[in-house]
């Protein structure tokens, strides 16, 4: 019996992170409906910081995280673009296209932050569907949204 409530437990958080997945790109198509393509990347960061908070949502913009090596805590600058409920990954770029490196990136973030789920947004993009990647578990869910 404890087995089904345990499973049960895991399929509820599963929920709440996709709601979660699904308000961040629901702000993301507000911000990329309102101001379109072609924009530098800050100004969408900062668009969408003010979107997720008008939503309710906790969210931290450029999230340092660290690189522990050899127990050894290293500063190193990386950033995460916005942190949102201190579970969700999201990085946003306005590039004509997301490589591999930008995949590599976010990925990095997941793993060195032990954050299960992350989103990668392309604001430079005609259909903002076109430019969406969910990441869950360190793999890429879809390829687009």
């Amino acid at each position: 019996m404890p087995q089904r409530s345990q499973s049960r437990h895991r399929v509820y958080r599963d929920l709440e992170t996709n709601d979660l997945t699904y308000k961040v790109i629901g702000a993301a198509i507000e911000v990329h409906k309102r101001l379109g393509p072609g924009l530098l990347e800050k100004v969408y960061q900062e668009c969408m910081l003010h979107e997720l908070q008008k939503r309710g949502l906790s969210v931290e913009m450029e999230f340092p995280i660290s690189v522990i090596y050899d127990d050894i805590e290293i500063n190193s600058g990386y950033r995460i673009d916005l942190l949102v409920e201190n579970k969700l990954v999201v990085e946003l770029k306005s590039v004509d296209a997301v490589s591999d490196l930008h995949k590599a990136q976010i990925l990095t973030y997941m793993k060195l932050g032990e954050y299960k789920v992350g989103l990668l947004i392309n604001f430079n993009v005609t259909k903002l569907a076109n430019g969406i990647n969910r990441f869950v578990n360190g793999k890429l869910e879809n390829e687009p949204l």
